[in-house]
């Protein structure tokens, strides 16, 4: 991308190396989790291929797209998260297999395509609170006022687009699956398990409510 003057950087996530700057959120390292679960879930999981929500610079979706050979669609609204996603899904070998797409949730997708398992990654933190994280860009952290909009918006587009017999894993804030669980039946979705990773966050697994647990 030309005319910016951000410092790009580089850091390692798995074996992966990825590529950021100052305008997208910087790849947690303990978000590994988020991927590595996806991938041990992609094991008895439909055929298909992963859908990564709210995206930015693409490692999570990468790193799972490198751990299972599935290839990936991922989505995010801002253009900048989006060329870095394109530029390391480059670096990583991954071109061929991952489909970037800079577009809000409810317009990235057709109605007819369909998921084996979908990650996401939205921003959750209350909107009071991104005072907070000064390094962080506000648009990469700001949930809205419970911090809970851009999870009901990938909620939504989870429910739309799983394959029956497929899965979803979320990310949220540390005290938010209990909240996940109460919204998850509005959307067709049951949470099964979370993760707690103090108060770096927390990851929620959550499947199509017809199915057999």
């Amino acid at each position: 991308m030309t005319g910016t003057t951000s410092a790009r950087r580089t850091t390692q996530f798995g074996h992966l190396a990825i590529a950021y700057d100052d305008r997208v959120l910087r790849p947690r390292s303990w978000t590994t989790a988020q991927a590595r679960w996806a991938s041990e879930l992609l094991a008895t999981c439909p055929a298909g291929p992963v859908l990564e929500l709210c995206c930015g610079a693409g490692q999570i979706g990468l790193l799972a797209a490198a751990l299972t050979g599935r290839p990936v669609v991922m989505v995010d609204a801002d253009p900048v998260a989006c060329y870095f996603a394109r530029e390391n899904a480059r670096g990583a070998g991954l071109a061929d297999r991952v489909d970037v797409r800079c577009a809000d949730l409810g317009a990235a997708l057709a109605p007819y395509e369909r998921f084996a398992l979908v990650i996401a990654d939205p921003p959750w933190v209350p909107t009071g609170a991104v005072a907070r994280f000064p390094r962080d860009p506000v648009t990469a952290i700001d949930g809205g006022a419970d911090g809970l909009g851009p999870a009901r918006a990938c909620l939504r587009a989870a429910g739309r687009h799983v394959l029956p017999g497929g899965a979803v894993v979320l990310q949220t804030g540390p005290r938010q699956p209990p909240a996940v669980r109460a919204e998850a039946g509005a959307h067709g979705l049951r949470v099964v398990d979370a993760r707690h990773y103090g108060e770096r966050g927390s990851l929620v697994r959550l499947e199509p409510a017809g199915r057999e647990v």
